[in-house]
């Protein structure tokens, strides 16, 4: 499980019902802020806006992409470097045809999918094309889940002013009861609330977690894309580690040094 997923948007959520209660009158205000009308009107609207936009498919993936934002990707850049090394070892004494048994052993799929094509004397090329093709259209899959909750995002406030429209119209048809224009005020301005909630609590978050994983994984196959070819090109395996060293951060080349001593 991913706990800054969870801590974040617990931690949000705790301060909003900090902020009810302590206006004063408290847990009798929680109730003010629950209006199933309301909450109909900007959640239905605004998941019903983007299902317009998208196809049937594309609308239940990216409602099922929020489960990502809890779990913690397999990414291992590290880990994935000395792999790639220790490969490049194994290429170096013992041939290019002896990786198809290594790539036996390979848990990724998209690396042992490279090892495979350059066992089979694949051109450089077009080892790159096909890796690279793969590439970009996971990068495509990946943002249009992230350009679903955008698009959420932007729908949440737009149908929370509607309602709050809604009720200011419904209000003012009856002004001549001076007691219900707090109440219907304040029906009509929780509908804004709910938009903005649906916005920064749930959209923002969601997206710019799928967002960073995307771009951790877009990272990582570049690494092994760069690697796999300079396998196939005969580069000494120092060479190989300085230049995927470059795709690291500092703190990460050194848990790398250290980790090959």
């Amino acid at each position: 499980m991913d706990l800054a997923s969870i801590i974040g948007l617990v931690l949000s959520f705790a301060l909003m019902i900090f902020g009810m209660l302590n206006g004063g009158y408290g847990a009798a205000a929680l109730g003010w802020f629950v209006d199933p009308p309301s909450v109909l009107i900007t959640f239905g609207g605004a998941f019903g806006a983007v299902f317009a936009s998208c196809s049937v498919q594309g609308f239940l993936e990216g409602v099922k992409s929020i489960g990502l934002v809890f779990k913690v990707p397999q990414l291992d850049s590290v880990g994935t470097i000395r792999q790639i090394i220790d490969l490049s070892n194994v290429a170096r004494k013992e041939g290019l045809l002896a990786l198809e048994e290594s790539a036996n052993t390979l848990e990724d799929p998209f690396m042992k999918k490279g090892i495979m094509l350059i066992v089979d004397g694949t051109d450089p090329e077009l080892v790159r094309g096909i890796l690279e093709a793969e590439l970009v259209n996971t990068d495509v899959r990946h943002q249009a889940n992230i350009a679903f909750w955008k698009q959420i995002g932007a729908m949440g406030p737009a149908w929370g002013m509607i309602g709050t429209l809604i009720g200011l119209v419904l209000m003012l048809q009856n002004l001549s009861d001076p007691d219900s224009i707090g109440p219907s005020m304040a029906t009509a301005l929780i509908t804004t609330y709910y938009g903005s909630v649906l916005a920064n609590w749930i959209s923002a978050p969601v997206s710019g977690k799928l967002a960073l994983f995307n771009d951790q994984e877009i990272q990582l196959k570049e690494i092994m894309i760069e690697g796999l070819l300079s396998i196939q090109a005969g580069e000494n395996p120092r060479v190989i580690e300085e230049k995927l060293k470059s795709f690291l951060s500092p703190n990460m080349r050194e848990g790398l040094s250290e980790g090959g001593e």
